[in-house]
Order: structure tokens, then C-alpha cells, then sequence
């Protein structure tokens, strides 16, 4: 016979695992919106740097593809400036392109100088803008100026204000021409930072020998990402077949298909944090129920039928599995905002393009995961409830 100050122990006892379970909830949960929230930022800063230097969707020609100088087109298309007024559209803008190598007296580094008009959204370099001021574009005046790199500063020993001079071959024949660096931006995306540089798209256009109407192509930005597919149709409708509308996904399929892999990432990690919340609290829910066999032994003698009893265990189980999801919630919550407030963790740019932890979660994920986590642990715990059927009323009215 157990004595009661046993009782007293084995209640002690199954109190602790019953917080251990909701820690255990609440710690899972926690790194459930930590994760998505980190892996969606990261997805978001990356695709937003990559569609920085050319658009959602760009307009060609259909030889230009894989070409940085192509064939120009005429400005004078019924799209231009029209689309702008198609719903998710926020700005449709010319470019042209001309590959150049810029020499100092001790280095020389090869550049693609992209030649932007009045109607550049500058954005995306005003944010990652460091030194100097955008350049200022007139469609009557040239400007020298241009927004270069901190990396082509740093390897170029350059500064801002100073005069560098840019080698063309245009015709077969060498060409150079001086600007004044009038600004210095920072992305991270090495591979864009080393070679792009903004100058006025008058510069381009003579040097390719291009019309004054004459350009490279156009860029679409578009108001959210996530209408790229639907908008890319609409678009491709109002330009027509005589030019080629290509997704930023497809130009840069690499970043963006090694982007999509992070999505596995995070499948794998929630998998993991719901099975170990439904083991954590599956356990605690087992010793309950062994801790209550000589009530459940008495429900059952006064006609309860098992699900009845089962029922009683599993909206306890809901209720303890709803208070680890609130304290996860919290923490989680509180951490993400402490990271998007503060800054706190900090990353190496030349590994990971940014230089902090970047944070971005919005209330549907976080809803789908508290509901999502809720229901599936509640639903395993029908199969902890099934040893109430095995049961005696017999034998548990005499269990103490």
C-alpha cells in the first residue's frame, strides 16, 4: 500500500513533467517562429537586392538574353510609360548597358556602367547608400557623375568626389571617358557590387551609338514579389510579341533557386519542434493518465464510456498544450522583435550578403503555426488516450 506522503511525491513528480512537457512546447514553438521568421527575412533581403539592380521583369530585345550590349529599341512603345498604371506596378524604367575597365594608376577592374534616365526609382540605393548622394539626372543636361561600389573603392583605392577614368571599346576603336564619383553604395552581393556602376544613360547611349529615343531594354518593378507570375502574364500581354519579357527568377535562377532550397530548411526544423512538442507532451499525458487510473476505473463503473474519460484527457492535454503555445508565443515574439529593433546578432557579409540577422514575420504564419501546432499535437494525443480502454474498472477501483 502506498502511503500518503508517496501520493504526495508521485503528484510532486508528475507536476514537473507537466511543466517539462509545456517548456518543452513553448521552447519548440519559440524556434518555430524564430526560424520562419529568419529564413523568410533572409529570403526577402536577398530577392529584394537582386531585383535592386534589375527590376521584377525586364523588356528587350530577344537577342539580349545573354548578352550585356544588345540591339537597342526605341523608347516610343505603347507600354512606356502606360504600364505604370496596371495594379501592381510601381515603375517602369529605361537602362542601357556598356561593359568598360576602370584604371587607376595601380589597378585596373572591368565594370558594366548601366545608364539609367529620370524615371530610375532610386530606392533601393537610397537605402544602401554610405557616402556621398544619388546622382542628379536631367534629360536636357549630361551629368559625369556616377554611384559606384564600396567594393571598387576599397579595391581601387578610390574616394568619394575624385575623378576616374573608364576605357570603352566602341566600333572596334578604344574610347575613354572621366567621371566624378558622386556616391558610394554597399549591398553585400558581391557579385553585383564589383561590377555595377550607375551613370547617366546619355553617357551609354553614345557610346553604343544609340539614338537619343534608343535603349538597352526596360525594367518593371513591381509592387509585391509575390505577384511576379500573375503580373509577368499582364505584362507580356501589353508589350506584345516583338519583345521579350523575362522574370528576374529566370535571369538569376541561381540565387533564387538556392533561396527556394531555405524553404526545406524550414519544413524540416517545424517537423521536428511539433514532433518533439506531441513525444513531450504525449509522455506527460501517459503519466496523468496512470496517475488517474483509480478515477477513470470509477468513471467507467458509473457507465462513462471510453471516449467519454478519453475526451476528459484530451481537453486537458489541449488546455496545457494552448499554455506552452501563449509562453512560446511570447518568447519567440519577444526575441524576434528584440533581433528587428536592435540589431543584436550580427552576420559576416561576405558569407551571407547581409549584416545582421534579418527578421520578417507576419500575423497569418504566425496564426497558421499556433493553429497548426495545436491541432496536430492535440490529434496525436488520441493515441495516449487509447490505454483508458485497456483499463479495468475492477482492478483500477482497488489500484492506489
Amino acid at each position: 500500500m502506498v502511503g500518503p506522503g508517496s501520493r504526495k511525491t508521485a503528484g510532486s513528480g508528475t507536476r514537473t513533467i507537466i511543466r517539462i512537457a509545456i517548456l518543452g512546447i513553448a521552447l519548440s514553438m519559440a524556434v518555430m517562429l524564430l526560424t520562419n521568421a529568419i529564413v523568410t527575412g533572409f529570403q526577402s533581403e536577398i530577392r529584394a537586392k537582386v531585383i535592386g539592380f534589375g527590376g521584377h521583369l525586364q523588356i528587350g530585345p530577344y537577342e539580349s538574353s545573354s548578352s550585356l550590349e544588345s540591339n537597342p529599341i526605341s523608347i516610343q512603345q505603347p507600354f512606356y510609360p502606360s504600364l505604370n498604371e496596371v495594379q501592381g506596378v510601381n515603375n517602369i524604367q529605361v537602362y542601357a548597358t556598356k561593359a568598360g575597365i576602370v584604371q587607376t594608376k595601380t589597378e585596373i577592374q572591368g565594370v558594366l556602367i548601366k545608364g539609367i534616365g529620370t524615371d530610375f526609382n532610386w530606392s533601393f540605393f537610397e537605402k544602401n547608400l554610405q557616402e556621398g548622394e544619388l546622382l542628379t539626372l536631367s534629360d536636357s543636361n549630361r551629368t559625369n557623375d556616377i554611384l559606384v561600389s564600396r567594393f571598387l573603392t576599397d579595391k581601387l583605392q578610390l574616394k568619394l568626389e575624385q575623378k576616374i577614368l573608364v576605357i570603352f571599346i566602341a566600333n572596334g576603336k578604344e574610347r575613354k571617358r572621366q567621371f566624378v564619383i558622386r556616391g558610394i553604395y554597399e549591398t553585400g552581393l558581391e557579385q553585383f557590387d564589383r561590377a555595377v556602376v550607375l551613370a547617366d544613360i546619355q553617357h551609354v547611349q553614345r557610346l553604343n551609338g544609340f539614338e537619343r529615343d534608343e535603349v538597352s531594354g526596360f525594367e518593371v518593378l513591381l509592387d509585391r514579389y509575390e505577384d511576379l507570375e500573375k503580373l509577368d502574364q499582364i505584362v507580356e500581354q501589353h508589350v506584345g510579341y516583338e519583345l521579350n519579357t523575362q522574370k528576374i527568377t529566370r535571369e538569376h535562377s541561381d540565387i533564387f533557386g538556392w533561396l527556394e532550397l531555405q524553404d526545406i530548411n524550414v519544413i524540416i526544423i517545424i517537423s521536428l519542434m511539433i514532433l518533439v512538442s506531441a513525444i513531450n507532451m504525449g509522455s506527460a499525458l501517459l503519466i496523468l493518465i496512470l496517475e488517474r487510473t483509480r478515477m477513470i476505473g470509477i468513471l467507467k463503473s458509473l457507465g462513462a464510456a471510453n471516449w467519454s474519460v478519453r475526451k476528459i484527457f484530451l481537453y486537458n492535454a489541449a488546455y496545457l498544450i494552448f499554455v506552452g503555445l501563449l509562453i512560446g508565443n511570447v518568447l519567440g515574439l519577444s526575441l524576434c522583435w528584440l533581433q528587428d529593433e536592435y540589431g543584436l546578432l550580427k552576420l559576416p557579409v561576405e558569407s551571407y550578403y547581409i549584416s545582421t540577422v534579418p527578421i520578417r514575420l507576419d500575423l497569418f504564419t504566425v496564426l497558421s503555426l499556433n493553429l497548426g501546432t495545436l491541432i496536430l499535437c492535440t490529434l496525436i494525443m488520441v493515441l495516449p488516450t487509447y490505454v483508458v480502454t485497456k483499463i479495468s474498472p475492477v482492478k483500477a477501483i482497488r489500484f492506489d
